[in-house]
């Protein structure tokens, strides 16, 4: 077990250095001047500020020199400043970092059970009113883009029922206790957390149920119940077991594109996040803080993607006896 860690954490630095330079060779290769940016309105149009500013941040060497002492930085943790802000990328990062963190989790926490609990519901009863009923709200959540949910849903909870916000984190004229904050927090993570996670919530539903039905037509599933063994052990201890391998590795898979959807909820709702700051960081044409979330982001998904394989063992004793999972 610590050999195949070792090797998936040498492979994942690897992973995370090509990432580097391919994120800083694509940002180098878009048009546009980051000495224009720097120097403001105020300073543009002055060539001998535009040369001073590049000649300060070293922008006026060549690429390679530049893309070198980038990696290097970058492996001893500086990330830069930004452009905009004139602060350490690693800083802003580090504050934005935690709610993307909980918006994610929250998100993918919500669809992987709820979708599990509707899959198994829909796959012991396939053939009812109910399970038909689900089934199709599976697609309908699955067809709906993610803004348009979002927008949907703000309409909703914000215009018509009005118990909800639809801005931010925290309430800017919040004024009680770390309790009170708390549930500050949670009603404001409420709308972007099901706006990301319904959609998947559809997928891993109509996953589960897939499986399970598969599973329940098994040969050990038939010899546990001819042991007598209850139904609800039947389900929950033995079939789901197996079950809900394709859904822990899907959504190991797909934790990078649940990133990416967060960017456009972060943008709907105002939810101070790494997908709001990459966002700003483009229209500002911030360079240092957009190599930075990119790189951050790549961290998440291998992270994410090694706690999936660590999950996967654990769920599936067969994979620790035979070898490792390619997830």
């Amino acid at each position: 077990m610590l050999r195949t860690i070792a090797a998936k954490l040498a492979q994942s630095l690897g992973l995370l250095l090509a990432v580097v330079v391919l994120n800083f060779t694509m940002i180098h290769l878009t048009p546009g001047d980051p000495a224009v940016v720097i120097a403001g309105e105020s300073g543009a149009g002055d060539p001998e500020v535009l040369a001073q500013i590049r000649a300060d941040y070293g922008l006026d060497r060549p690429f390679a020199v530049q893309l070198v002492s980038y990696v290097g930085d970058v492996v001893t943790g500086d990330l830069g400043f930004s452009f905009f802000f004139n602060r350490p990328v690693t800083e802003m990062i580090g504050d934005r970092l935690w709610p993307t963190i909980l918006l994610v989790g929250t998100a993918l926490v919500f669809a992987i059970v709820l979708g599990v609990l509707a899959g198994i519901f829909t796959s012991r009863r396939p053939d009812s009113t109910v399970s038909h009923g689900v089934t199709i709200a599976a697609l309908i959540g699955f067809s709906m883009p993610v803004f348009w949910t979002g927008i949907l849903l703000i309409i909703l909870f914000a215009s018509v029922l009005k118990i909800l916000p639809i801005s931010g984190m925290r309430d800017v004229q919040f004024e009680g206790g770390p309790i009170s904050a708390i549930g500050d927090v949670v009603r404001h993570l409420i709308l972007p957390a099901l706006t990301l996670g319904l959609i998947y919530l559809a997928q891993y539903s109509r996953l589960s149920r897939a499986t399970m039905l598969e599973v329940l037509e098994s040969d050990y599933i038939r010899t546990a119940r001819a042991k007598g063994l209850t139904e609800r052990v039947v389900v929950y201890k033995h079939a789901l077991r197996n079950a809900i391998i394709p859904v822990v590795t899907v959504a190991g898979l797909q934790f990078g594109a649940l990133l990416s959807g967060a960017l456009l909820v972060e943008t709907v709702f105002n939810w101070p996040g790494l997908g709001r700051l990459a966002f700003d960081s483009i229209l500002r044409r911030d360079t240092p803080v957009l190599l930075g979330v990119l790189l951050m982001t790549a961290v998440l998904v291998v992270v994410a993607n090694l706690l999936t394989d660590l999950l996967y063992r654990r769920i599936d004793p067969r994979i620790r006896v035979g070898g490792s999972a390619d997830v």
